[in-house]
């Protein structure tokens, strides 16, 4: 089991060492993160351990929008291999797998016109 998170999404990963399809929330992975680009993303870090298509799971993830449960997906499938075998944690850890993306949605000021950082429109004259 292997918990992953970015911006405000939570992953968790259950793996199988059998043949099979990864499910998210009940759904297939290629069905809940449709296209090409998403299908490389989420198995780069099965592809660096070369474990593509001999693992199965389920992964259960909440919060955020599309790009951001990738991400936590990403990260929690990792933690999950780092844990299931220790020496994948030294290959993982290499590329980021490992490392938890910190960057977060920047608080709105006071003062402000709407967003953190745009600023109101200064008079004319």
């Amino acid at each position: 089991m292997g918990t992953g998170r970015r911006k405000t999404s939570i992953a968790t990963a259950w793996l199988k060492r059998e043949k099979g399809v990864f499910t998210v929330n009940e759904k297939p992975m290629e069905e809940y993160f449709p296209g090409e680009a998403a299908k490389k993303i989420y198995e780069e870090p099965l592809r660096v351990v070369n474990r593509v298509g001999q693992i199965s799971g389920t992964i259960k993830v909440s919060g955020g929008g599309t790009a951001s449960q990738l991400g936590a997906v990403v990260h929690a499938l990792s933690h999950a291999l780092a844990k299931a075998d220790q020496s994948y944690r030294e290959i993982l850890s290499k590329k980021k797998f490992l490392t938890r993306d910190s960057r977060m949605k920047e608080r709105r000021k006071y003062g402000h016109a709407g967003k953190a950082r745009k600023k109101k429109q200064s008079p004319k004259r």
